[in-house]
């Protein structure tokens, strides 16, 4: 028997693409709102899972307008759709899957917004999700975010401690303890990347016989440390064996300034010369002792020198063959300059490709619309191989507690 799900914030379907690799699981509604991520699903779906009638269960559409998801839209922008409880019809749901986006609770939006992030919508899509979940109630929901999310305090309280209050009154326990037992990295779990992330994990009170609190001890200490590697995954076997590409000789235009390939997104962005130069020279220097460039400082002055303006932030980092690589962000789609190739020939940022390699996306995942829009959305995912992981160590949980 396989359990049925929704994912909501579905994205380009990182976690989707987890839980579809165990085999254990059956799709039955996806809820995104961006074109391209939902265009990009919706091919997944079709090519690599031979899902029937993707058009009717991607719903895409803005889950805040929750009454007419639930019960039909007819949109100029959208389009039209029965709803979802129309197209779940008498379908028991056993897990809800998403995760709200998390600009708004990460450390870094907060740091640049003038407001600190307290204006941001976002704050609150978590009710959203609140609200499915009530209409389908499953036995279990996996609700994945930033680590910010368990500082953040748009309204003056812990966003954290709401989202778990509003939840308890819908008949869902999560843990108490989330910061030591809920944040994750992914890097632990096989992922060629660090990225910490919280799995906040609900279980429902009215359909276990067992009590909730052990159910979630037993699944954060026992069950999904299980799925842990022993070795790290480096950059270096994540991307190493993809083609080189190399800077043309001659940069005249603001689209191209390197070699081409014929794997699927493996195109790097257009770089000046003058970054060109700078990436080669950081690359170079990454492996030379001692060092020219050893510190944050040096690399501010670095961009000062290059480009004449200030910076607060540590603008360049290469990235280690030795080492995961650091967190993909959905910010790569406004520069690379944090995500510097290795190798000094090829001179460049990452493609979209290697980032989808750093995020464990398989090459026959393709990725839809213009780079930018590809380069966001991968950064936005999951990693589908920590999905996977979650998703099978849910499935022990489901058959040992209902």
């Amino acid at each position: 028997m396989k359990y049925n799900y929704i994912d909501l914030f579905a994205g380009c379907g990182g976690l989707t693409d987890g839980f579809e690799q165990t085999g254990k699981y059956s799709p039955q509604a996806f809820v995104e709102w961006d074109k391209n991520a939902s265009n990009t699903l919706k091919e997944r779906l079709k090519t690599k899972w031979n899902m029937q009638n993707v058009d009717e269960k991607v719903l895409h559409f803005d889950i805040q307008r929750m009454d007419e998801l639930l019960n039909g839209f007819d949109d100029d922008k959208y389009g039209k759709h029965v709803g979802l409880k129309r197209l779940v019809s008498d379908t028991n749901i056993d897990i809800i899957i998403g995760g709200p986006p998390c600009q708004a609770y990460s450390l870094a939006g907060r740091v640049q917004d003038k407001n600190n992030m307290k204006d941001d919508y976002r704050n609150y899509l978590f009710e959203n999700y609140l609200k499915v979940v009530k209409e389908f109630k499953p036995k279990v929901f996996v609700f994945e975010n930033v680590q910010g999310i368990l500082s953040a305090m748009p309204d003056g309280a812990f966003i954290i401690d709401r989202i778990r209050d509003d939840f308890e009154k819908e008949g869902y326990s999560i843990a108490t303890d989330l910061s030591k037992i809920a944040l994750l990295d992914s890097s632990d779990y096989g992922v060629p990347q660090v990225r910490r992330r919280v799995i906040i994990i609900g279980i429902s009170k009215k359909a276990t016989n067992y009590d909730p609190k052990d159910i979630l001890n037993d699944f954060y200490l026992n069950i999904l440390p299980s799925f842990r590697v022993d070795k790290k995954t480096t950059v270096k076997e994540a991307i190493a064996d993809l083609e080189p590409l190399h800077p043309l000789s001659k940069v005249d235009n603001k689209k191209i300034s390197h070699s081409r390939s014929n794997i699927k997104n493996h195109t790097p962005r257009f770089h000046s010369q003058r970054d060109m130069d700078i990436f080669q020279e950081l690359a170079f220097d990454v492996q030379n002792t001692p060092k020219k460039y050893p510190n944050t400082d040096a690399l501010k002055q670095l961009y000062y020198d290059k480009t004449g303006k200030r910076s607060s932030f540590h603008k360049y980092n290469v990235l280690a063959y030795d080492k995961p690589s650091n967190t993909i962000p959905a910010h790569l789609h406004k520069d690379g300059l944090r995500h510097i190739h290795p190798d000094p020939k090829q001179a460049r940022s990452i493609t979209p490709r290697e980032a989808a390699r750093l995020q464990t996306f398989d090459d026959d995942f393709e990725f839809l619309g213009a780079q930018g829009a590809c380069y966001q959305m991968i950064g936005n995912a999951v990693p589908p191989l920590l999905a996977k992981k979650i998703a099978l160590a849910v499935d022990i949980l489901l058959k040992r507690y209902f």
